[in-house]
């Protein structure tokens, strides 16, 4: 039974690390880092040409408020070039956007993907910084200020902006907002000790010199992306002061449909990346990859599994006092996973019961991302998840 002990421990280890301890190790870290290098801040005053892209894909409803959102950003006249690409889109999207004179658009009949889209938008940039941001997504006015100041420090490759997401009254809306707050502070810890490990889409910044082509099947072109910039040397920083607010997902199942998407852009990636599991390389980069990514997508879902199975053989067999405490303890996180599962196909609003149901649907979809990976069922053009209505009503 020893091993059976083993396999259970390293379980709720890898469970442990993934999702608290790795955020331990690196605020540790940080703060001895503190003692010998306080970071030194960044003067204000520069503001280099820059580019803003916004890929659009059917986004008629939103696309005029993005617009005067875009428009409104505070950055020196004639320094802020905006460029729509809405490619694909058949709801009047691009006629739109060719209504604004000081917008530029891109538009091609044939839906590629956003990968494409970005790959053939990146040809026309001039600008010595691209900022890349979604279409459905608003900006603070000092976003594109609060990003290019990074660019100071020549060790910079990219720039991670904030990702906001507007609390709703549902439980599901505000399980994700608390995702999104944990995930915010660990990117601040990264970003620190090194680099932001992946950028999110909503709203992220390269030095357009450093973009490379991606390929037109990359389903995470930002994580991707950025974390090629980071494999050439740089790093990826954060500006938390940056940010981009979106309404939560439109119900539990798009959600869902958002989820399995990145879970197989997830594993996708990791084959793609494989360079960056080198430590010899790229020692600090590959424990946070390791750490902050990787473990998440892989050991930790299998670790749920295997550490009940395991917690009950060993009841089953008579073991008793830690074994039958850890059992309960995993019986009632699992209880109240299927009771908040329950209450939402209710439709009904139980916050405590969402944050382990939560936890335990962000796994499950993290298999099924696998199995649409492996099948190469996941394509770069998707149909996007729909999202409350927030936003447009703010």
């Amino acid at each position: 039974m020893i091993t059976i002990k083993v396999i259970l421990f390293l379980s709720l280890f890898i469970l442990f690390f993934s999702y608290l301890g790795y955020g331990i190790v690196v605020a540790a870290a940080v703060r001895l880092k503190r003692l010998f290098r306080r970071p030194k801040p960044l003067p204000d005053g520069y503001f280099p040409e820059t580019t803003l892209v916004v890929a659009a894909y059917n986004e008629a409803g939103f696309i005029r408020e993005k617009i005067a959102n875009t428009l409104a950003l505070d950055y020196p006249e004639g320094k802020l070039h905006i460029l729509f690409i809405t490619d694909g889109s058949t709801d009047g999207t691009d006629a739109i956007v060719g209504s604004y004179p000081s917008v530029r658009l891109m538009h091609e009949p044939a839906r590629l993907g956003k990968t494409a889209a970005l790959n053939r938008a990146m040809q026309q940039v001039q600008t010595p910084i691209v900022i890349f941001c979604d279409a459905n997504t608003l900006l603070n006015d000092q976003a594109v200020k609060c990003i290019v100041r990074h660019y100071q420090d020549p060790r910079c490759g990219g720039v991670a902006g904030e990702k906001k997401v507007i609390a709703g009254e549902g439980g599901a809306e505000n399980a994700e907002g608390i995702y999104w707050k944990y995930e915010s502070l660990l990117k601040r810890l990264d970003a620190e000790l090194f680099s932001v490990v992946g950028a999110a889409g909503e709203l992220f910044s390269v030095r357009t010199e450093l973009y490379r082509p991606v390929e037109k099947d990359v389903v995470l072109d930002d994580f991707i992306i950025s974390l090629r910039i980071c494999a050439e040397g740089y790093r990826i920083a954060y500006a938390p002061d940056a940010y981009a607010m979106e309404s939560p997902s439109a119900g539990i199942g798009e959600e869902h449909k958002r989820k399995v998407r990145i879970s197989a852009g997830g594993f996708q990636a990791i084959s793609r990346l494989a360079g960056l599991l080198n430590f010899f390389r790229h020692p600090v980069l590959t424990f946070q990859y390791l750490g902050h990514r990787v473990l998440r997508w892989t050991l930790a879902p299998l670790s749920l599994p295997v550490a009940l199975i395991t917690n009950i053989w060993l009841v089953l067999a008579g073991y008793g006092g830690i074994y039958s405490i850890l059992l309960a303890a995993q019986c009632v996180f699992y209880a109240a996973a299927l009771t908040g599962w329950a209450l939402a196909m209710r439709d009904i609003k139980f916050k405590p019961a969402y944050v382990p149901f939560y936890f335990v649907f962000m796994n499950v979809s993290i298999y099924e991302g696998f199995f649409r990976f492996i099948r190469k069922k996941q394509q770069a053009a998707w149909d996007k998840a729909v999202r409350a209505p927030t936003l447009q009503n703010s």
